[in-house]
């Protein structure tokens, strides 16, 4: 049996000015957007061995797990799962969500809050100029140039975006504004979806010394949206690499930044003095690179972690609270600029890295995917696309699909069921009498995972589709939308706006935009939250 951790005791973890501290949430993404603690990262039980070595990547960190409370079992049962892993400090929050507000702390709905909260306090300290829709719709109706830069990343960028935007994500603006916007008159948009990556991105730009007029869209492509004006989708642009001078300017800014901000700029020697200490103190290696970059060659050990996206959900990329963090890039220009924003929002032992300073080999290829406690040994007995395909289902198979719910209702294979891993004892009781189960997931890792839970609670042996469900599409086998097969509630899933039916996206929109502003009067009750907007952090 795990032990269990008081909430007052998390709390004042979270509040301390040393040690660490993660809080883990192993409900499903849809409960947690319901309410949890401020800083409390998803990590859902039945995707905990996927995500829990990049997360925690120490596995002596003291950790905090919590469900609802009981009955609620899945923090015991994910607790013990991590012991069983090697994560010796994981514990049981006593009695759950429900002993957290039962200790009269805050409870925060929606996913992020942290971050999106820091936007808004940012906005506010620095007076971050902003643009409505109808004001940037009357600038380009006058023909007056101006440079729309979306800092989301690409797929994002490509569902939905402003005309005329070009896509230029997070940590890329001040490398890319100078080719982007030349004339020091041009002015420059930074968009988003929402209103976070729009207010960092365009602080960035101010910070960093652009000379152009530098504001954010007002609430991005929601904002766009609601004053009745139409997205573009498809293709879009990316912004091409920086040009010498680009990069060059680029460079200088990133002194200014470092200066300005103190951020700490590490080399060769002092890095490896932390990765030798990464036993004792969490450390997290940031590469804040394009994709493209980083499998083309990065640090041994290090995270493909896009700059933006680092700010704007920094708890689902480091959420041990005390640790170490380290910004990678080539020459530190796009390390020191998302350094700067983790200081300025409270973290305390955070430095810039740039590849130019390594002297050993580098690694290439997109990171491993490699879920402990998933040995060949382990892995269930397999079957291949082929051999499904001629199989029945509700007479030679029932077929089990554990993708996230929002996947499966876009394509599953047909005749297959759905639902969640984590309640794998309820779900064999709801499955057809069948002469052997079948499971699959995208990959197949998760319905590995869950193989030998869910045989268990079923006489009929249990087979996984050899290489899951990409390997059936690849194999030129059809694929089903649908609800269809649905056995349990799709509570896996947090829609976003953009998700619903036209008929209900602006109703969400509004609420989401009030929500994101209505956070840092929440925030400010809540003594673990300790930003610096405006900088330079306390030393």
């Amino acid at each position: 049996m795990a032990g269990v951790i008081a909430a007052a005791a998390v709390q004042k973890r979270l509040c301390a000015d040393r040690g660490e501290i993660a809080v883990l949430d192993v409900r499903e993404r849809g409960e947690h957007a319901r309410g949890h603690p401020l800083f409390a990262a998803s990590l859902p039980l039945g995707r905990l061995e996927l995500h829990i070595d990049r997360l925690v990547p120490r596995r002596g960190a003291p950790v905090a797990v919590f469900d609802d409370g009981p009955p609620d079992d899945r923090a015991a049962r994910a607790a013990a799962r991590l012991a069983a892993l090697g994560w010796t400090g994981a514990r049981v929050l006593e009695n759950g969500l429900a002993g957290w507000r039962a200790a009269g702390l805050e409870v925060f709905d929606g996913v992020h809050a942290p971050s999106k909260a820091f936007g808004e306090i940012v906005e506010a300290a620095c007076g971050t100029p902003r643009v409505t829709a109808r004001e940037l719709a009357a600038m380009r109706d006058s023909g007056r140039r101006v440079a729309i830069l979306d800092s989301r990343p690409f797929d994002e960028y490509r569902r939905m975006r402003v005309p005329g935007g070009v896509c230029a994500p997070g940590v890329e603006l001040a490398r890319r504004v100078r080719d982007l916007a030349p004339e020091p008159e041009t002015p420059v948009v930074v968009n988003c979806a929402g209103r976070t990556r729009s207010i960092i991105g365009a602080q960035s730009l101010i910070d960093a010394g652009a000379p152009n007029p530098v504001a954010a869209l007002e609430n991005g492509t929601m904002g766009w949206t609601l004053a009745g004006f139409a997205l573009e989708s498809g293709a879009g642009r990316m912004a091409p690499p920086p040009s010498a001078a680009a990069a060059a300017w680029a460079r200088d800014a990133r002194d200014r930044l470092a200066a300005r901000f103190r951020v700490r700029r590490l080399d060769g020697e002092a890095l490896a003095r932390r990765r030798a200490e990464a036993a004792e103190r969490t450390l997290y290696l940031c590469d804040v690179r394009t994709a493209e970059e980083y499998e083309a060659g990065h640090l041994p050990g290090a995270r493909h972690t896009p700059g933006g996206q680092l700010v704007q959900a920094t708890d689902a990329y480091a959420p041990v609270r005390g640790a170490r963090l380290v910004a990678i890039d080539d020459d530190g220009a796009r390390a020191t600029v998302a350094a700067m924003w983790l200081m300025r929002m409270g973290h305390r032992d955070v430095a810039a890295f740039a590849l130019r300073d390594h002297d050993g080999a580098l690694e290439t290829g997109p990171e491993p995917n490699r879920p402990p406690g998933l040995t060949p040994a382990r892995r269930a007995f397999e079957i291949d696309a082929m051999r499904l395909a001629g199989m029945k289902p509700g007479r030679d198979m029932t077929l089990v699909d554990f993708a996230d719910s929002r996947r499966y209702r876009a394509g599953h294979i047909p005749g297959a069921v759905w639902g969640l891993r984590a309640r794998a004892a309820r779900l064999a009781r709801r499955l057809p009498e069948a002469a052997a189960i079948v499971l699959t997931s995208p990959d197949s890792l998760v319905a590995h995972l869950a193989a030998p839970e869910l045989a268990r609670h079923v006489r009929a042996p249990v087979r996984v589709l050899r290489g899951g469900t990409d390997a059936w599409a690849a194999a030129g086998l059809p694929l089903a939308p649908g609800r269809e097969g649905m056995l349990d509630e799709p509570v896996d899933v947090h829609p976003a706006p953009y998700d619903l039916p036209p008929g209900e996206a602006e109703a969400a929109m509004r609420a989401y935009l009030d929500w994101e502003t209505g956070l840092p009067a929440r925030i400010a009750r809540d003594a673990a939250a300790r930003f610096h907007p405006g900088g330079p952090p306390p030393v």
